[in-house]
């Protein structure tokens, strides 16, 4: 077997996998988008159906990952194929970790709902917020499939816009609980919901972070956006 055909065989395996990570996005989309629906309308089938997504979301990394260490093992890459397979694996923990965000903001849903406190809780900020998480990954996607470091970057901004969200809600909640003391349980099932909707973020960072390392081959992991660009800026282009 030739040399050519090898490569082109690898180059296949890698788009398949490649596809497949962006099905896995999709997938965890519609999920964030069902939990928003859930959390909108406080919508019983809605959190059903988040809940049976997850199962199909866990199948499918583990597919992947079984498919990541066959190619490893085979083809033993080197250098930016090998990269790109790590990006890959990153890839779809973090999107596997979405779904279980979602999943535990269909069940806080669940539990207001069944707590009859959903009409007086105040969940309109959430609602944003939940929105910018949504779009944020969106955009993490995007960038992962066009190895865009640029839209990378700016992910890794917005980030912080969900971060400051957050802060702002448990201070509102902390308030509302204050003056409302009966509504401190599903007060504390929002504040969960928050705390998911933060760590979407986070998940759709690391991604970006990935894309970065992917192409410039800079680990910028736990670096401030300043020392992000700095490196990004000191990259001597071929």
């Amino acid at each position: 077997m030739t040399e050519k055909h090898l490569s082109s065989q690898f180059d296949a395996e890698l788009n398949r996998v490649s596809a497949r990570v962006m099905e896995l996005g999709g997938l965890v989309e519609s999920q964030i988008r069902t939990a928003v629906q859930a959390l909108t309308s406080f919508d019983t089938a809605a959190v059903e159906q988040v809940v049976a997504t997850e199962k199909r979301v866990n199948t499918m990394e583990m597919e992947i990952d079984q498919e990541l260490s066959s190619i490893i093992a085979r083809r033993q890459p080197t250098a930016r194929d090998l990269r790109l397979l790590i990006a890959f694996s990153k890839a779809t923990a973090n999107l596997e970790r979405v779904g279980d965000e979602a999943h535990k903001m269909a069940r806080m849903v669940q539990s207001i709902i069944e707590s009859g406190a959903s009409r007086t809780l105040p969940t309109g900020d959430l609602r944003v917020a939940v929105e910018m998480a949504s779009d944020l990954l969106r955009k993490t996607l995007d960038a992962f499939a066009r190895l865009d470091t640029q839209a990378a970057v700016n992910i890794l901004k917005e980030d912080d816009l969900i971060d400051e969200e957050f802060d702002g809600f448990v201070r509102k909640l902390i308030t509302y609980m204050m003056e409302d003391p009966r509504k401190i349980s599903a007060s504390l099932d929002l504040l969960f919901i928050a705390k998911a909707i933060e760590r979407i973020g986070d998940h759709s960072k690391n991604v970006a972070e990935q894309v970065i390392y992917l192409v410039e081959g800079k680990d910028v992991r736990h670096q401030t956006i300043e020392q992000v660009v700095s490196a990004l800026q000191s990259v001597t282009r071929p």
